[in-house]
């Protein structure tokens, strides 16, 4: 089972980064008016939320640049930064760094239980896999958001 975890974890990154980096610049930074967030926060979002993840699990991670918590975290929106976010390279870079992260991983690190269970609203997760499997959906959520703006800028260009 940790093992089709991963596969998945992969496979996701892989077509997320390969879809982003045929995204224009331009769109990145773009907000249509029924969203609160843009291609550029969703991609820095996935990141963060990834690496915080996988440090509960007590796994490796990447290191981040410091203004990504800032940026990207729950409840950031671009509506309220004050400083400048990453360009679309250095946010596809830190994505690929962690791919290459995620592919050092090897099945048997995802087969203990937490350290104590997590619980995340009405959610709870007692093992590694579990809470892993949990940032590979979040990550699949927010490709589909950042296919849906890409369909929506597009259809208001």
């Amino acid at each position: 089972m940790s093992s089709a975890i991963l596969s998945s974890g992969k496979t996701i990154r892989s077509v997320l980064l390969h879809r982003a980096q045929m995204i224009p610049e331009e769109l990145y930074d773009v907000q249509p008016a029924a969203f609160n967030n843009t291609i550029k926060w969703n991609l820095g979002h996935i990141a963060v939320v990834q690496n915080s993840i996988l440090a509960l699990c007590s796994l490796d991670v990447i290191e981040l640049p410091e203004s990504y918590e800032s940026l990207f975290n729950m409840g950031t929106k671009p509506a309220d930064w004050t400083i400048t976010p990453p360009t679309k390279d250095e946010l596809l870079a830190v994505l690929a760094e962690q791919l290459n992260k995620l592919s050092e991983l090897s099945p048997e690190s995802l087969e203990g239980a937490l350290p104590k269970p997590i619980e995340m609203g009405p959610m709870r997760f007692e093992t590694v896999a579990e809470l892993c499997n949990f940032a590979f959906i979040h990550e699949a959520m927010h490709a589909g958001t950042i296919s849906s703006l890409v369909k929506v800028i597009n259809h208001n260009a």
